[in-house]
């Protein structure tokens, strides 16, 4: 149940908005950041998505309150997931891709943030083919199957509880971004219906950060900034160790990767550089931020923290129950990590901050094989 005093603060704060967060609101007198059919709260609604491969429940953990509720029941064909702060993205194998809305998201307003929340529900299946790849802006949710098709989703129709598909093309990748949509084919990048913004060959890997759209490319990566205009970002790797699966905590400009078995990828694209922590294989890594460590975990189930300008490692604690199960990730938003073990049967909270010291500990009460983040 939500605190006295967090409700107290929802309350003063749609007060102030003129309106209550669900009310009709004209379009002359809509207030800033209002979301209609939404609630307006004053902090982060937290949330994990974790789907428990062995029943094929998807169960939704808020942050806030510490409960978990089952939301979905995707199926024993489960494979993976992926999530853009509001709706998770789960692999049914030949079923398709389940989408579900954890009812909980930020709006980034450059200077300030707004937090919403609503009721999770689950919207259904997406035909394809897995792996899936999925990326959304404001307007459009873009879903990659791993034949190349790419299914154009309307958003807003998504916020409402449709999939509702908009249109179908076929490319190596394609990101929405300011209202348009850029397409990686043919060893480039361009703006859909204009002229090639950049080379890109052998495209994989993409990520939206505050300063443009980073394509992964055989020899670095390709920078789409806000003007539409490309800028390579060159690395030497070898083509068995490229960077392909980016992670980042939102809103940053810190990219990580897996390198194979040499370490770690760290791209910053502020300063337009690469390099290459060599820290041995990682089961899976993210990057916290500006002026923050790069988090991995290892198979002996120790999390690490090392400085993405050194390399030198900052702090590590064992925290995974070994051998490893499942797929175990490292979710990250601004004052907080969070890993799932599946063998263990448990979800961590992080403070990266603090030389990695385990704040919470969730015991959820089920396998949670899979994990995402919403509220961010």
């Amino acid at each position: 149940m939500m605190s006295k005093a967090l409700t107290a603060a929802a309350v003063i704060l749609l007060a102030g908005c003129g309106t209550e967060a669900s009310a009709p609101v004209p379009r002359a007198e809509v207030p800033h950041g209002y979301v209609e059919g939404a609630e307006e709260m004053s902090e982060p609604q937290s949330r994990l998505v974790l789907a428990d491969a062995d029943t094929g429940k998807v169960h939704l953990l808020d942050l806030l309150t510490e409960r978990a509720t089952a939301i979905a029941d995707v199926g024993r064909d489960m494979r993976g997931i992926t999530g853009d702060g509001r709706f998770a993205y789960l692999d049914a194998g030949a079923g398709g891709l389940r989408v579900v809305d954890g009812g909980a998201w930020a709006v980034d307003h450059g200077d300030h943030f707004h937090y919403y929340r609503t009721t999770p529900r689950d919207l259904g299946t997406i035909a394809g083919r897995p792996p899936y790849e999925t990326v959304a802006d404001t307007a459009t949710t873009v879903v990659r199957s791993g034949d190349g098709t790419v299914r154009l989703l309307d958003r807003a129709r998504m916020e409402k509880g449709e999939l509702a598909e908009t249109g179908t093309r076929n490319a190596a990748a394609a990101v929405p971004y300011r209202g348009r949509l850029l397409v990686a084919e043919a060893g480039a990048v361009r703006v859909e219906g204009g002229d090639d913004v950049g080379a890109c060959e052998d495209a994989e890997g993409t990520a939206v950060t505050r300063r443009g759209v980073v394509f992964g490319c055989a020899d670095g990566a390709l920078l789409v900034g806000e003007k539409f205009k490309g800028v390579k970002i060159r690395n030497e790797a070898s083509e068995g160790d490229r960077a392909k699966e980016f992670r980042h905590r939102p809103g940053s400009s810190t990219l990580v990767a897996k390198a194979g078995d040499q370490g770690i990828w760290v791209l910053d694209v502020a300063a337009r550089t690469w390099r290459l922590l060599k820290t041995g294989p990682v089961v899976a890594v993210n990057a916290v931020g500006e002026d923050g460590p790069v988090l991995s975990l290892t198979e002996d189930g120790v999390l690490h923290a090392h400085d993405p300008a050194t390399g030198k490692e900052t702090a590590a604690t064992k925290l995974l129950a070994t051998p490893l199960t499942g797929a175990p990730a490292i979710q990250v938003d601004t004052s907080r990590a969070y890993v799932n073990d599946p063998a263990g049967k448990a979800v961590y909270e992080i403070d990266y901050n603090d030389d990695l010291r385990r704040a919470r500990t969730f015991k959820p009460g089920f396998t949670p094989t899979y994990m995402t983040e919403t509220g961010r």
